[in-house]
This record gives structure tokens, sequence and C-alpha cells, in this order.
């Protein structure tokens, strides 16, 4: 029977969530609204995660997704939301807690930035933007792969 007093051997609990920068830029319009053709649309996204104060095992994690539509090499709309959140995560270690700010952390903060980014896309005038959903474990792996792999060596003409 363990005491009521002690602390869980693990934690892991997400304390705050919050935009940390974004933006958004159309500079296509008017314009795009007269034009029948779907742009096209691109998304990249990064994770970055930084210890905060270790000794309560707190860490901030970004999850940041930058989407854009171009049409005829334009870019009709671009929007940039970096989602932050404060994690409490301790009694995990080395690559457990790799894993866990690297996969479990972003995919939590995902719906905050989905939400954040169809809100202003939709208030650009345009229509709805569902993100799909990301594998944040195979971004890990690969990565990880990556990682492992000795750098390229450049072409000898």
């Amino acid at each position: 029977m363990t005491e009521p007093n002690t602390e869980p051997s693990v934690v892991f609990s997400l304390e705050k969530i919050y935009i940390k920068d974004v933006s958004y830029e159309a500079p296509a319009v008017p314009q795009a609204f007269l034009q029948s053709e779907t742009p096209q649309i691109g998304v990249q996204l990064g994770v970055e995660h930084a210890v905060l104060d270790a000794t309560q095992g707190i860490y901030e994690v970004v999850l940041s997704i930058t989407v854009t539509a171009t049409r005829e090499n334009k870019t009709v709309f671009l929007v940039e939301v970096h989602q932050g959140g404060l994690f409490r995560l301790k009694g995990v270690d080395g690559e457990a807690r790799d894993k866990t700010l690297a996969i479990a952390c972003p995919h939590m903060l995902l719906p905050f930035a989905r939400e954040a980014i169809a809100d202003f896309i939709g208030k650009g005038g345009f229509p709805p933007l569902l993100l799909q959903p990301i594998n944040f474990e195979a971004l890990y792996e690969q990565r990880i792969v990556a990682a492992s792999q000795p750098p390229a060596q450049p072409a000898q003409a």
C-alpha cells in the first residue's frame, strides 16, 4: 500500500497552452476572390522544445505550422502559428523523455494550432481548411534515422 503523501513516480501534465507567435498575410486579396482556380496548399511544420525549470520538470514545447496557398507561383495567403505549451514531465529520462516531448506534447497542441489556422483563414474570407492528422511518431523516427546517416558528400566534377 502506498502512503498518501508520496509523489507519483511519473508525472506528465499539460500546464498551459498559448499562442507564442502568429502571422497572417493575404497579398493577393481582393483579386484572389475573383479567380475560380483553387490555390495549391502547402503545409510545413516544426517542433521545438526546451527545459524551463529542470528541478520542477517544466518544459516548453512549440509546434510551428505554416500554411501557404499559392496560385501561379504567387502567394494567395500565408498563415503561420507557433502554438506553445508548458508541460510538466518528471520521472522520465533519456529517449522516453525525448519521445514524449517530440510526439505526445505536439500531438496535444495540434488541435489548438489547427483551430487557430482555420480561424485566420476563415476570417480572411477563404474557404475553411482542415489540417489532416499528423503522425508525430513517424516524424520523430524519420529525424532519428536522418541524424544517424552520415552527411552527404558533395559531388565532384
